[in-house]
C-alpha cells in the first residue's frame, strides 16, 4: 500500500537514506510497519539489517530520535524543531530533547560557495564585495554566513544558501506529504493531530526559508511595522545583490542576548532591555498578526543604547485577524482567571473532533484556579500555557498548526526576559496590548463593520436562494436530481464482500481452467493436435497462477 503512496522512482534513492539511519539506531520496527522495508525490497534495493550498536539501545526513545532527526538532514532538523513547538503533542521529555536540535553543521567549502555566488551576481564575489572573509561567521542546516564591505564600506553580512540542498528537501517534503496522507486515511486516532495540515505548514515554511529573497520581504515587512518605534532596529536590506540564494544586509554590531557577561560590561539596563523585548514581540502577534517565529538568544542583539535588533527572518508567522482576537480572548482569560473564558476559546480550536466538553471545562478551571491568588508579578504565562496545553494534551485536543511558532515565540521570549531580569513581569507589560486588542474588538467601528459583513453575508445569502431553488427544481423536473444516502457502518461489510466474491470467481475460473485443460490434453483421434496440447498446458499454468492469487490474498487477509 505504501508503494502507491510513495511512488515516485526518484525518490526511492532517499527512502533508502532514510529508512538505513532509522534502522541504525534501532527503529527497524518503523521501518517495517509503514511498509518501507516492502517498498524497498520491491524496487531490488535491499536493506542490510544490521544489529544495532550497544550504545544506541542504552539511549532513551528521545534521544535517539533527536539523533536521528539530526543524521536525516536539514529537512528533518528542522521538522524536529517545529514538533518542539507542539507541547500540545509531546510530553516535556521529548519537547526538552527535541529542543536540543542543532543547525549547526560542518560548513562547505568556500570553492562551492564562491562558484554559486559568482552565478548568481555574473562575475567572481571578490570583484562585487570588498574584504570578502572565506571563513564563515557561523554555518547552519540551510545556509553560511560571510562578513564582507560593499563599494562604500558598509559592513554587510552574506547569507548563501547551501549548494545543492533544495532538490534533497523537495524530495524529503514529498515524502512527509505521502506520509501524512497515509496517516490520515489507515490511522483514524491520528486525524485529530492534523497530520497533513502540520506537514503543510511546515513544508510553507521550509520552502519560504529556502527563498532568501522571501526572507528580505519579511525583514522589510516588520521594519515598516516598527518605522514609528525605535526600539527595534532590523538590518537594512541591499536589493542589488539579493537573489533567491543570496541574503546580504548590514552587518549589526551588538551584544547577544546570550551573553550576559558582555551585556554587564556594557552597563545596559537588563530591566528595560526585557520590557523592551516583550512589547516587540507582543505587538508583532497581537496588532500586525506577522512575527518573528525564531526570537533566540542567537537571532536577537542588544545595542549600546538599549535597543533591539532582530536578525533571520527565514522563519516567520502569520495570524488571521480572528486568531489574533482569539489570542487576546485567551491570555485576557488567563491573566484574569476567567474560566468561561479560556474554555471556550479552546473549544473553538478543537477542530470539531468530539470531547467531554464537561470534563474539559471542569479540568481547565482546576487549572486556572490553582493560579489564583498568585501576584501578577510571579504569574509566569509561559508556565500557564504549558499547564493549559498539558489540559489540551489530557483531553485529545490539539491546537491548530499556525499557533505553534506563536507559542514558541511567546514561551522562549518569556525566557529571554526572566533572564535578564529575574523580576519580570509578563502579565505587566502585556496587559496594555490585551486591553487595545480587546477593546477593538468592540469598538463601535470594529462593531459596525463585523454587522455590516454579516449583513452583506445574509443578503448574498438570501438573494441567492431563489436561483438555487430553480435550479434544484429544473434538476428534479428533467430526473436528474439525485439523493445519496450513505452508511458508513456498512462499508467495511461491502469491502468484505466484494473480496469474498473475487476469490471465489477467481476459484471458479480456476477450477473450470483445470477441468478444460484435462479434457483437452486427453483429446485422442484425428483432431489431437500438439497446438491443442499447448493450450491445455497454457490452461494448467494459467490455473497455477489463480490458485497461487487466491492463496496470497487470504494470507493477506488474516485468514
Amino acid at each position: 500500500m505504501l508503494l502507491e503512496a510513495l511512488g515516485a522512482v526518484r525518490d526511492m534513492g532517499r527512502v533508502q537514506e532514510i529508512a538505513a539511519v532509522l534502522i541504525r539506531y534501532g527503529f527497524g520496527d518503523v521501518v517495517q510497519r509503514v511498509g518501507l522495508a516492502g517498498v524497498l525490497e520491491r524496487a531490488g534495493r535491499m536493506l542490510h539489517w544490521q544489529a544495532v550498536r550497544e550504545d544506541m539501545l542504552k539511549l532513551s526513545p528521545p534521544q535517539r530520535v533527536r539523533r536521528a532527526l539530526e543524521d536525516l538532514g536539514p529537512t528533518f532538523v528542522k521538522l524536529g524543531q517545529i514538533l518542539a513547538t507542539r507541547v500540545d503533542l509531546f510530553g516535556p521529555e521529548w519537547i526538552a530533547e527535541l529542543s536540543r536540535l542543532q543547525n549547526a553543521v560542518p560548513a562547505a567549502p568556500f570553492e562551492r560557495i564562491a562558484a554559486q555566488l559568482e552565478e548568481d551576481l555574473g562575475r567572481p564575489p571578490h570583484e562585487v564585495f570588498r574584504n570578502l572573509r572565506e571563513t564563515p561567521l557561523a554555518a547552519a542546516s540551510l545556509g553560511q554566513a560571510y562578513l564582507a564591505e560593499l563599494e562604500d564600506g558598509t559592513r554587510v553580512v552574506l547569507k548563501v544558501r547551501r549548494p545543492d540542498i533544495a532538490p534533497t528537501i523537495e524530495a524529503d517534503l514529498r515524502l512527509l506529504g505521502r506520509l501524512a496522507e497515509v496517516v490520515e486515511s489507515e490511522m483514524p486516532d491520528w486525524r485529530r493531530y492534523r497530520p497533513r495540515d502540520v506537514v503543510r505548514q511546515f513544508a510553507l515554511s521550509l520552502r519560504r526559508e529556502l527563498d532568501f529573497a522571501a526572507e528580505c520581504r519579511s525583514a522589510e515587512r516588520i521594519a515598516r511595522n516598527f518605522a514609528d518605534l525605535p526600539q527595534l532596529v532590523v538590518p537594512r536590506v541591499h536589493w542589488q545583490y539579493v537573489r533567491e540564494r543570496l541574503n546580504v544586509q548590514d552587518f549589526v554590531v551588538g551584544i547577544p542576548a546570550g551573553a550576559p557577561d558582555q551585556i554587564d560590561a556594557a552597563r545596559l539596563d537588563r530591566s528595560q532591555l526585557a520590557r523592551q523585548g516583550a512589547s516587540v514581540i507582543l505587538k508583532m502577534v497581537l496588532e500586525d498578526g506577522f512575527f518573528h517565529a525564531d526570537p533566540h538568544p542567537g537571532n536577537v542583539f542588544f545595542l549600546s543604547d538599549n535597543r533591539i535588533a532582530l536578525i533571520d527572518f527565514g522563519m516567520v508567522g502569520r495570524l488571521s485577524a480572528e486568531r489574533r482576537r482569539q489570542i487576546a480572548r485567551l491570555l485576557h482569560g488567563l491573566a484574569s482567571r476567567q474560566v468561561e473564558l479560556v474554555s471556550e476559546v479552546l473549544l473553538d480550536w478543537s477542530g470539531g473532533f468530539d470531547i467531554d466538553e464537561a470534563q474539559l471545562i471542569t479540568e481547565i478551571d482546576a487549572f486556572v484556579d490553582t493560579y489564583r491568588g498568585v501576584p501578577l508579578k510571579h504569574l509566569g504565562f509561559g508556565r500557564m500555557l504549558a499547564d493549559m496545553i498539558a489540559v489540551l494534551r489530557n483531553n485529545g485536543l490539539t491546537l491548530p498548526p499556525d499557533l505553534a511558532l506563536m507559542l514558541k515565540a511567546f514561551v522562549t521570549l518569556e525566557g529571554m526576559g526572566r533572564e535578564l531580569d529575574p523580576d519580570f513581569d509578563m502579565a505587566a507589560v502585556a496587559a496594555p496590548y490585551l486591553r487595545r486588542a480587546l477593546s477593538e474588538q468592540y469598538s463601535p467601528g470594529a462593531l459596525a463593520q463585523r454587522g455590516l459583513h454579516l449583513f452583506s453575508s445574509a443578503m448574498g445569502l438570501v438573494s441567492s436562494l431563489p436561483r438555487d431553488l430553480r435550479h434544484i427544481l429544473r434538476l428534479a423536473r428533467r430526473g436528474k436530481l439525485h439523493v445519496e444516502v450513505e452508511v458508513t457502518s456498512l462499508k467495511p461489510f461491502g469491502d468484505q464482500l466484494d473480496r469474498a466474491v473475487s476469490r471465489l470467481t477467481i476459484g471458479l475460473v480456476t477450477s473450470a481452467l483445470i477441468i478444460g485443460s484435462a479434457i483437452v490434453m486427453n483429446i485422442k483421434g484425428p483432431i489431437a493436435l500438439s497446438s491443442i496440447s499447448g493450450f491445455g498446458v497454457l490452461g494448467f499454468i494459467g490455473a497455477a497462477l489463480g490458485g497461487v492469487w487466491v492463496l496470497v490474498s487470504i494470507l493477506r487477509g488474516g485468514r
